[in-house]
């Protein structure tokens, strides 16, 4: 039965598909499978042949490349986590001339759409296309903000309206934003147009900042910035930088120095800012940690070539070239580190620190001052010529007398004085973690080629140089039982997401006086702001100790002055350092010690409070449950807590000729002793 419908299903097929029929469809079969192989062999034939011709009209309207995927450098934030500088994306404009210029059709709306949507001119295009009509890549603007990135978008997606722009397209792009403009220039610094760091923070971290460009590479449509096919290597972003300014008080400080420096602009020299130079550190004693530093005059950030906010139009106007190029330099210099000087009295708590350590001093000594002192053949004033009387080491430092100074430095003797001026840090670089630390080690005397004049004009702080970082730094170990820590401006970095990947401890360099001298030092700089000449920098509530300055510059006979003010609160256990320095101020009367004082407390009325300096009425509290724990745990042995002295082990590894600012030349001005007016 099976084997008779298979017959019966083959002769219905032969019936439907005679032999004939059969034939035409074998033979159709045979002429399709021919065909085939024909455009086979053809097209391996034009592949072989003339491929490269070929694959190069198709991929000549796509660009095959490579596009750089910018990475975003790295935020700098103060130590509370405001943002001081940082990156924000931005656009670049892109023209494919050769893509534009394909069909004429293209060429005046893609004109019209850069005029209408970047503010680009016509005559810039129509150069190009003129210059480099092969370009595939012209960037025609940069830094194009978010909104006419976005206005181009929309066009661009707008073919029915906009079928003919063809060639642009935008690139991503980051620039460098400063949201408080000139707030810590000197110490943040600003990136040049490649994108490095110039100066301070900007330029010491600027491996830690920048990052690496990604690249996306792959054959890129004509008409953006997509591709079809691609591959992406991913931007690593710069780490954040965390510094330890506190950006409030930062203001605090700079609104200070602002605020001077318009009351006296052109007072004594027309177009000039009110000094030379006005400059103020805020230190943490016990870390080295830098809370503020400003120095005026200062630039802004986002426009540091810009000199309009020091000098007026006309000055500026009346400026050669190299002049405008001096005065950015000039105004780009942070001060508190680049800058060398004579600091005058605020060198006195040093010199008796090393009379008390060498063991030349016992603190029981008293002298007479009588207006001045003869020095070899010198006759070397006090700045107040008719002479303090007797006076012990307190009333010294408190009354800034250079004679009882000058006595001291000639019993402590060239070789411990020049010994300790580097255990203090002068002649030596701090370590600070900022570009362009000025050495001081050439403007030193050793006590190979120091005089007795040398020495006694060192004993009050001229005829030597430092800077500012060095002199905070070394007062801060006066002050806090010995301790000298390295200065810093960056307490932390951090990646991109917040996490910490490197700590910046305190740096314990060395130890330069022991707890008792320490002791002895603060209670002398007490009565500085009790009864001597800082008396009138005094801010109710706060115990302050502090040393005033008024360095006669050379040339001497010139009537140019440094005046300076070092306090430090509270007095028990300081916590914060604050040292400012008034460089020439424009005043015809240079040496009104008035100036720093006012200044110093003005801060110091503002900052004391801001930071929670602990008060005179707290401090008395801290002082009453100290006594109340002790008399509870009365007759219990708590050990020695006693601190060791200075590290004799320490040793002076000064080298002047790898000091490459020794200025052998540098000498002091000594027939002007006779006539010098140093004090305060």
């Amino acid at each position: 039965m099976a084997g008779r419908k298979r017959k019966n299903r083959f002769e219905f097929l032969t019936r439907k598909f005679p032999v004939r029929m059969q034939r035409k469809l074998v033979m159709l079969f045979m002429a399709v499978i021919l065909a085939f192989v024909v455009l086979i062999g053809r097209i391996t034939y034009i592949n072989v042949t003339k491929g490269s011709k070929y694959t190069k009209k198709v991929l000549d309207q796509q660009n095959y490349g490579s596009r750089v995927i910018p990475y975003k450098r790295g935020d700098i934030v103060d130590r509370n986590g405001t943002k001081i500088a940082t990156s924000e994306r931005v656009y670049n404009v892109i023209l494919d001339v050769k893509v534009m210029t394909d069909k004429d059709k293209y060429i005046e709306p893609t004109i019209q759409v850069l005029k209408d949507c970047f503010g680009i001119d016509e005559a810039q295009i129509r150069d190009l296309i003129s210059t480099n009509p092969e370009s595939r890549y012209s960037i025609v603007k940069k830094g194009i903000d978010y909104a006419a990135a976005k206005k181009f978008n929309e066009i661009d997606a707008d073919d029915e309206n906009y079928p003919n722009v063809k060639g642009i397209w935008l690139e991503d792009d980051y620039t460098r934003l400063y949201p408080y403009n000139r707030l810590a220039s000197s110490t943040i610094g600003f990136t040049n147009s490649e994108g490095e760091g110039s100066f301070g923070i900007e330029n010491a971290y600027n491996a830690v900042l920048s990052g690496t460009d990604g690249r996306e590479y792959g054959y890129f449509d004509s008409g953006s910035s997509s591709s079809a096919e691609h591959t992406v290597k991913a931007a690593k972003n710069g780490d954040t930088v965390v510094t330890t300014i506190d950006v409030s008080l930062q203001k605090i400080v700079e609104d200070k120095i602002l605020a001077f420096n318009q009351a006296h602009a052109g007072e004594a020299r027309s177009g000039e800012p009110g000094s030379k130079n006005t400059a103020v550190m805020i230190m943490n004693p016990n870390t080295g940690e830098i809370l503020a530093q400003a120095s005026y005059p200062d630039y802004d950030l986002n426009n540091p070539a810009d000199l309009s906010a020091i000098y007026s139009e006309d000055t500026i106007n009346g400026m050669t070239e190299e002049e405008k190029t001096e005065k950015r330099n000039q105004m780009w210099r942070n001060f508190c580190i680049s800058d060398t000087y004579e600091p005058g009295s605020t060198m006195k708590p040093f010199t008796v620190a090393a009379g008390l350590e060498s063991g030349t001093l016992t603190g029981n000594e008293t002298y007479y001052c009588g207006g001045s002192l003869r020095v070899a053949d010198y006759d070397i004033g006090c700045h107040l010529r008719s002479g303090h009387g007797m006076e012990t080491i307190q009333d010294a430092i408190a009354n800034s007398c250079n004679v009882a100074l000058m006595t001291m430095a000639e019993s402590i003797g060239v070789d411990h004085f020049t010994r300790y001026q580097h255990i203090f840090g002068f002649g030596e670089y701090t370590g600070i973690d900022l570009p362009g630390e000025a050495g001081t080690a050439g403007l030193l005397y050793t006590a190979d080629n120091m005089t007795a004049v040398d020495l006694a004009t060192n004993s009050f702080g001229q005829s030597f140089n430092v800077t500012m970082v060095q002199l905070i730094t070394g007062f801060s170990s006066l002050i806090n039982g010995g301790y000298y820590y390295e200065p810093h401006v960056v307490k932390q970095i951090q990646d991109q997401n917040g996490n910490v990947i490197e700590t910046k401890d305190p740096v314990l360099l060395r130890k330069t006086v022991s707890a008792e001298t320490s002791t002895m030092l603060k209670s002398y700089m007490k009565a500085t702001m009790e009864y001597g000449t800082g008396k009138k920098a005094a801010v109710e509530g706060y115990d302050i100790g502090a040393k005033t300055g008024t360095a006669q510059k050379i040339p001497r006979k010139e009537g140019k002055y440094l005046l300076s003010y070092i306090g430090y609160a509270p007095q028990e256990n300081p916590e914060v350092v604050v040292y400012v320095v008034i460089d020439e101020p424009n005043v015809s009367a240079q040496d009104n010690s008035l100036l720093v004082l006012e200044l110093a407390k003005s801060i110091m009325e503002e900052a004391f409070p801001y930071l929670g300096i602990t008060t005179i009425q707290e401090s008395e509290q801290i002082k009453a449950a100290d006594a109340a724990a002790a008399a509870q745990a009365e007759g219990k042995d708590f050990g020695d807590t006693e601190y060791s002295d200075f590290d004799e082990n320490y040793t002076d590894t000064y080298d002047k000729k790898t000091d490459s600012s020794a200025d052998e030349n540098y000498k002091p001005d000594l027939d002007s002793w006779a006539t010098v007016n140093n004090g305060d």
